[in-house]
């Protein structure tokens, strides 16, 4: 019987990692189209919800329905990528915060500021915290000699700007002292959009069978072997 290493990812793995980054960039385009289109706006002191604000936004539709669908998205390569994160606790921990952070992507696009604030306010909040929290639980999951080497300070460092700018933004709010407000709250969001792309991507490029998967099969099956140092000609 052939033996395969515990490192490889199906079909499933790959696909939501393609969800994942796809909701990322399909998100941050339409962000950037909105912004272009609405007069005034400003990336340091308007707020990200103003791009679906009813009222003001001329294209609302287009990052409201942009964000639903990051949170599907999001969603959706949560559960096809599970397989392809570091078993353990962090990895259960991590992504369910992540996918209460989808869940409330999806609020935010169904409640805009101007419609329902208290809402749209506490969904903004519980994609924030949680996606954060995110963040820094999956990085202490992912260990040396995994398929996840190298991106524990990349998700630590990412994890940490979140958290440290919502800490500095959530209090100053209820105040309106918010230095730069759209600044600070990009501070919040992007570092969770940018990991989405990342791990997206490095989900959908994880070979379906690792390179030492075909010498592992090969010495687990000698007629394979031999069949390999005998070509047919």
């Amino acid at each position: 019987m052939v033996s395969i290493p515990p490192t490889h990812v199906g079909r499933s793995v790959r696909w939501g990692g393609v969800l994942i980054a796809v909701g990322a960039v399909q998100f941050a385009a339409a962000m950037a189209w909105v912004q272009s289109q609405y007069g005034g706006y400003s990336l340091l002191t308007n707020y990200i919800s103003d791009l679906g604000n009813t009222s003001t936004s001329p294209q609302h539709w287009v990052f409201n329905i942009s964000i639903i669908v990051l949170g599907i998205f999001a969603f959706l390569g949560i559960l096809l990528a599970w397989g392809g994160f570091p078993r353990g606790g962090a990895r259960v921990v991590g992504l369910f915060l992540l996918i209460i952070a989808s869940f409330a992507a999806i609020g935010v696009g169904l409640f805009p500021e101007n419609v329902n604030a208290p809402v749209h306010d506490f969904v903004s909040l519980m994609v924030f915290l949680p996606g954060g929290l995110a963040l820094v639980v999956l990085s202490t999951g992912m260990k040396e000699m995994s398929l996840w080497n190298g991106f524990r300070a990349f998700s630590l460092i990412l994890g940490l700007v979140t958290l440290v700018s919502l800490v500095y933004y959530a209090p100053t709010q209820a105040y309106n002292t918010t230095w730069d407000p759209g600044f600070v709250e990009r501070l919040i969001v992007y570092p969770i959009l940018l990991w989405g792309f990342v791990a997206g991507l490095h989900l959908s490029l994880i070979p379906r069978f690792p390179p030492s998967a075909t010498k592992a099969s090969a010495w687990a099956d000698p007629d394979r072997q031999k069949t390999s140092d005998n070509p047919p000609c």
